[in-house]
């Protein structure tokens, strides 16, 4: 007689993120190896699978927060987490896109504790692989069965465009001496929160709930992405790269205007006019002012301003999580995995 397999239970964040590593992390492998021969090698290496020649390589795995939202969203309106595996995938995929496009936008050469693919490979190759993970997305996604299937596709590509609108903006803010915090929070929504709404908004539709009940998650999502946003704007400048495994300051040298800077320039405070001064010279600050551009942020009040959004953010979305009527476990499992982001170290 075959052994009934039971589902898993979840009961800690860390639970759902050791399942996630296995479970999405095979299928997720088994897509990537579907790819091109020409792009799986930079895809493997991406994602820390392989080092730069191909072989195995023991990286530090990502944390799983997105595939971790998708299934723990399904298990909560009643669905199975095996049946939301390949929207998890599909929304890694869509992630991992991002991620190599941004690196090569941002100029940033290191990622996870390794050269970033196009400071390995070269520009143009990451991005082909990037391009090549985002077309192969819907395809993951199709791999499930869902009754309403129409409507995960088109939230899928909605997500992906809030996206491009945000990068698009973020990059556009680094040249712009106007940016207002409201501009700035609707950037960070569509550059952060839109995939976390997706994973959540994903996973309840895989699970069986309504469009309009998925649309609570979705709004879970959001607010928890913008206070996924917030923290990360934080460790940019006072997180432990041996932890993060991205210099700090290097935000501070390109000018990039993230929700903490802008806020800080819109303090009205003399240490705000100094950081203005400093934003609008011709050339950039550099590694030898960041701690000067540091303290001028701190001064202003702008790091307690994210921490308490950051805090109200998580109530906001809190709220939309219980409006939602969901399994009260697997909800609180839910609210871990939340306030793990808002106390994470990288």
């Amino acid at each position: 007689m075959t052994a009934v397999r039971q589902p898993p239970e979840f009961r800690t964040a860390e639970d759902v993120t050791r399942w996630c590593h296995a479970v999405v992390g095979a299928a997720l492998r088994a897509e990537v190896d579907l790819m091109p021969t020409s792009m799986r090698l930079i895809a493997g290496y991406h994602f820390g699978w392989v080092d730069e020649r191909g072989d195995p390589d023991v990286g530090r795995p990502g944390k799983a927060v997105r595939p971790s939202l998708v299934v723990l969203a399904a298990k909560a309106v009643g669905g199975s987490p095996e049946a939301a595996v390949p929207a998890a995938v599909a929304v890694e995929l869509v992630h991992n896109f991002s991620l190599l496009h941004d690196d090569v936008m941002d100029r940033d050469p290191v990622r996870r504790h390794r050269p970033t693919a196009w400071a390995v490979f070269g520009e143009a190759p990451a991005i082909l692989v990037g391009d090549a993970l985002l077309a192969m997305a819907p395809r993951a996604l199709a791999r499930g069965t869902t009754p309403n299937a129409a409507t995960a596709s088109e939230w899928l590509t909605g997500a992906v465009l809030d996206l491009c609108e945000g990068q698009h903006a973020d990059l556009a803010f680094e040249t712009r001496t106007d940016v207002g915090l409201d501009e700035c929070v609707r950037m960070a929504e569509g550059k952060t929160g839109a995939l976390l709404g997706l994973s959540c908004s994903l996973g309840a539709l895989v699970g069986g709930a309504t469009p309009e009940r998925a649309g609570r998650l979705r709004a879970f999502g959001r607010h928890l992405g913008l206070a996924y946003q917030l923290v990360d704007d934080l460790l940019a400048v006072w997180g432990d790269p041996e932890v993060t495994g991205k210099p700090v300051g290097a935000d501070l040298v390109s000018r990039k205007k993230s929700l903490l800077v802008v806020a800080a320039l819109a303090s009205d405070t003399p240490a705000a006019a100094e950081l203005a001064d400093l934003y609008s010279r011709d050339r950039a600050p550099d590694r030898d002012e960041v701690p000067r551009v540091t303290a001028l942020i701190e001064r202003t009040g702008a790091r307690e301003w994210a921490r308490s959004r950051a805090v109200q953010e998580m109530t906001e979305a809190a709220g939309h999580l219980e409006a939602a009527d969901c399994d009260p476990a697997t909800s609180e499992t839910l609210l871990e995995v939340a306030r793990k982001i808002i106390g994470r170290d990288r």
